[in-house]
């Protein structure tokens, strides 16, 4: 296999009729998407071996764009919508598409980020008449190291870094994910994460390939938690795949004490650490289901390691992130250049094939980061530096410590300080400015100003940073502290707080 579409392409042939994807507004059968997502690929004929930027709110709509784009042998971004136009329009000088397919609600903003080049509608898209010459031409010339899509996370200078993943990353991941977790034409998923954050490869390739069922349940529901349980039994979910964030609303709200998701066997987490506390409520409501920790960058295609939950962990205690995933390679390595002794920390380094390709047009970031294997000096072995402190306690599990840099997540998503500073260092009258994160998870931006107060730089982060990024405080300093290097001294501030 060398092209992700043979999944869908097998599925569809198996189960033609069977629901694959769904949403609130509506549903279509693998054999329906097939046929869309090559009827959109007409419109799409200048883009091999290029970029296609997909702008749809979060929907069946979209996945029949994403695949529209594969279909036409060039790869796919998954735009946030919902960010700010500025740094869309940073995105896309980065990315530099072939072309845009927009939905029809998100055709202005898609005018407004990306002048010059094409604009598809993809409801227009869809009514086009398949060519199957023009679709059997581009398979004939696709390789499984040909990219599958570039997905932007926060970026150390301020603009969003894209990492760039083949075909052959994610079907090595995807085979391995469906035997792990016994995945089939009967599981129901419930997801939770948007289409441009790499946990939702896990939910959709695996629906293509198994011929299960993709459910996307809308943000807004988890915030309404009763009316998310009864969603999910009206779809008879089975398996999720979760931030802990989203476990924490249930757990936060008691829901189970009111109502319990009646079809639910698989739970899986990652993104964030899961406070145990939470994980011992839902397994305390639910004992029979199999709940499992899964860990890894976006850089390797989604995780690298996990750990299925086999005993009882007292709410103070931390969970493993537990051992590398089948056909994937880990490595803890001190900061001196040696292999970690157990229980001795280090920095992770992984290998296999779930790696991506590097950084879209960004040689200088992907050769810090994917690298030759430090304790292989025979042949080339390239190696991804994760930047996550480890060590591997007294059972063979790895235990997660910490960002070896000054990268944070939240909800989920990865963040990278630099990019919240910038927004701040943009505004006039702000002299320096540096983020920390307390010990219990909280993002602080502090920076120096005479005059601008923290609710200014509050609106004017609003207008440049996701939801997501916003910080929880903002301090005003009259004096940054400066290290003996010139550097902003982000320990003395840490102390501080």
């Amino acid at each position: 296999m060398k092209n992700v579409l043979e999944y869908l392409e097998k599925t569809a042939e198996s189960f033609p009729e069977k629901t694959g994807f769904t949403d609130p507004l509506r549903e279509v059968s693998f054999s329906q998407l097939e046929d869309k997502a090559k009827r959109m690929a007409n419109s799409l004929r200048a883009v091999r071996g290029k970029p296609v930027a997909v702008m749809a709110d979060r929907s069946v709509d979209c996945v029949e764009a994403m695949l529209a784009a594969v279909y036409a042998g060039g790869f796919y971004t998954v735009i946030d919508v919902n960010s700010p136009e500025s740094r869309i329009k940073d995105i896309m000088r980065t990315l530099d598409p072939a072309a845009v397919i927009a939905s029809q609600s998100r055709e202005c903003l898609a005018g407004k980020v990306f002048k010059g080049g094409e604009i598809i509608i993809a409801e227009d898209a869809a009514s086009e008449e398949r060519d199957e010459e023009f679709l059997e031409d581009v398979r004939e010339k696709m390789i499984d190291t040909d990219l599958l899509y570039v997905l932007f996370t926060s970026g150390s200078s301020g603009v969003p870094k894209g990492t760039a993943v083949s075909h052959r990353s994610v079907i090595s991941y995807t085979e391995w994910v469906t035997k792990q977790f016994g995945f089939d034409e009967k599981t129901s998923f419930g997801s939770q994460t948007p289409l441009y954050f790499s946990m939702s490869v896990t939910d959709l390739y695996s629906t293509l390939r198994c011929g299960g069922t993709f459910n996307i349940i809308p943000r807004e529901y988890f915030a309404f938690p009763m009316r998310l349980i009864e969603v999910m039994n009206s779809r008879r979910i089975n398996t999720i795949y979760w931030v802990p964030s989203a476990m924490a609303i249930i757990s936060n709200w008691d829901v189970f004490s009111y109502g319990r998701p009646e079809y639910l066997e698989k739970v899986l987490f990652a993104g964030e650490t899961m406070p145990v506390k939470h994980l011992n409520y839902w397994m305390k409501a639910l004992p029979d289901c199999l709940y499992a920790n899964l860990f890894g960058p976006t850089e390797t295609t989604d995780i690298c390691t996990f750990y299925i939950i086999d005993r009882a962990f007292e709410d103070r205690e931390s969970l493993p992130i537990g051992r590398a995933c089948d056909n994937c390679r880990v490595t803890v390595v001190t900061e001196d250049g040696r292999e970690a002794r157990e229980e001795e920390a280090g920095e992770l380094l992984v290998s296999g094939s779930f790696l991506a390709e590097g950084y879209y047009k960004d040689k200088e970031k992907t050769e810090k980061a994917f690298i030759q294997n430090p304790l292989n000096d025979s042949y080339p072995e390239r190696v991804y530096r994760t930047g996550d402190l480890v060590r591997l306690n007294h059972r063979g599990e790895l235990m997660y410590l910490g960002r070896k840099d000054l990268q944070m997540k939240r909800m989920g998503f990865r963040i990278e300080a630099g990019e919240i500073e910038a927004a701040a260092n943009a505004v006039e009258g702000v002299k320096a400015s540096a983020v920390i994160q307390d010990s219990g998870g909280r993002i602080i931006l502090i920076y120096e100003s005479r005059r601008e107060d923290a609710g200014t730089i509050r609106k004017k982060a609003e207008e440049r940073l996701p939801s997501y990024m916003i910080p929880d405080e903002i301090v005003r300093v009259r004096r940054m502290p400066y290290n003996s290097n010139g550097k902003i001294d982000r320990a003395r501030l840490k102390e501080n707080i």
